[in-house]
């Protein structure tokens, strides 16, 4: 078998494709992903495989458009189809990240603003608790000088992976933002309300016209995300009912 076409890892759980074709349609619905962007899983077989769809709009992805991909990001069977040009982003960051089981890449308005500025991004409410773990900004000049901005080789998703660390996000200056999570629903909680936060954050500082802010301290975050994902299991439901009926 040759390196640009690895063998097959075995069919995945076929709940876990429905929870990635509902996961692409939820986020485009909520606003996080457009026409671009998308969402991985790992494989459930081999956590050296994952699963993204063909180069498509996510809100028009079903489970036929799903392909099997290494962790250097070659598909084990492209059918002829087009890939996305940045699935470097998914392979390197699973490559670097055994806990992280579903990552997403979008190009969320409201992030766009914390990742051209010096105001970090903070965690406003306890629905982006998270955030307070840190949320870092990828500057792909320091990683390739000029370029279109996207990552369409493994050393810039490698660069991309290192600028992530351990942390559950990472903005893009110009471009967007990268979330990861040990689970589908919690990566696609994370993507709503990382974007959530920025707009509300917005909101807070041209309240507070140069005044303090009242964000989550650190004990707060702490306790939150010892729970994170409790009660997650009320809204994943709806979200992937809403998602899989339109």
């Amino acid at each position: 078998m040759s390196a640009s076409h690895p063998g097959s890892a075995g069919p995945a759980d076929p709940l876990l494709i429905e929870d990635l074709v509902a996961a692409n349609r939820i986020l485009a619905l909520e606003g996080v992903l457009d026409g671009w962007g998308h969402v991985s899983v790992r494989h459930d077989r081999d956590p050296g495989r994952f699963l993204l769809s063909r180069s498509l709009a996510p809100e028009l992805i079903s489970a036929g458009d799903i392909l099997e991909f290494d962790l250097d990001n070659n598909a084990v069977d492209a059918k002829g189809q087009d890939l996305y040009s940045e699935r470097f982003i998914h392979g390197e960051i699973y490559k670097a990240r055994p806990d992280v089981k579903a990552i997403c890449h979008s190009h969320a308005p409201p992030v766009i603003p914390f990742g051209v500025t010096s105001i970090p991004l903070r965690p406003m409410y306890h629905r982006a608790a998270f955030i307070g773990l840190g949320v870092p900004v990828f500057e792909i000049r320091d990683a390739a000088g000029t370029t279109d901005m996207l990552i369409r080789d493994p050393a810039l998703g490698r660069a991309l992976a290192q600028s992530i660390a351990d942390k559950p996000a990472v903005l893009m200056r110009g471009h967007g933002a990268t979330v990861v999570g040990p689970s589908i629903p919690r990566l696609v909680g994370r993507s709503i309300f990382l974007a959530l936060n920025a707009t509300l954050q917005t909101q807070a500082m041209l309240m507070a016209q140069g005044g303090p802010i009242n964000f989550l301290d650190a004990g707060e975050v702490r306790l939150i995300e010892s729970r994170e994902g409790y009660g997650l299991g009320r809204a994943w439901k709806a979200w992937k009912k809403r998602a899989l009926k339109e």
